[in-house]
């Protein structure tokens, strides 16, 4: 693995890990952040399987636009859409005054990042 795919996967790591801490949290769990780092360690993987196939993408946290470069790569990613639509709101929802995230909303977060990060692993040929 290059310097920068180990970066990427490292940063997408990272964000995975604040998830997990967080969720475990005892007392006042931020589940807004839960779900925010959910969407972004999706995110730096999208962006790892894509720089590893020597394909350029924008400067984007738009999951469904990163998968739109993916499906071309391979179409299995097409099955993987509804959940990363779902995963996609929490880019931006609860970062902002208004709106709230709620425990079940971290838990689909977490589920939801926990399932595509094993599935965009596999498909950088990492294995957990």
């Amino acid at each position: 693995m290059n310097d920068l795919l180990a970066e990427w996967v490292s940063k997408a790591e990272g964000d995975y890990l604040v998830a997990q801490r967080e969720m475990r949290a005892h007392g006042r769990v931020n589940y807004d952040a839960i779900c925010f780092h959910c969407q972004q360690l999706v995110e730096k993987y999208m962006k790892a399987f894509l720089y590893n196939n020597n394909i350029d993408f924008p400067k984007t946290h738009n999951l469904i636009d990163l998968l739109e470069l993916c499906i071309p790569l391979d179409s299995s990613f097409e099955m993987q859409r509804d959940l990363l639509l779902e995963l996609d709101r929490y880019g931006v929802r609860y970062r902002y005054p208004g709106v709230s995230a709620e425990k079940n909303d971290a838990k689909f977060a977490l589920n939801g990042g926990k399932t595509l990060r094993s599935f965009l692993r596999m498909k950088i040929g990492l294995h957990d």
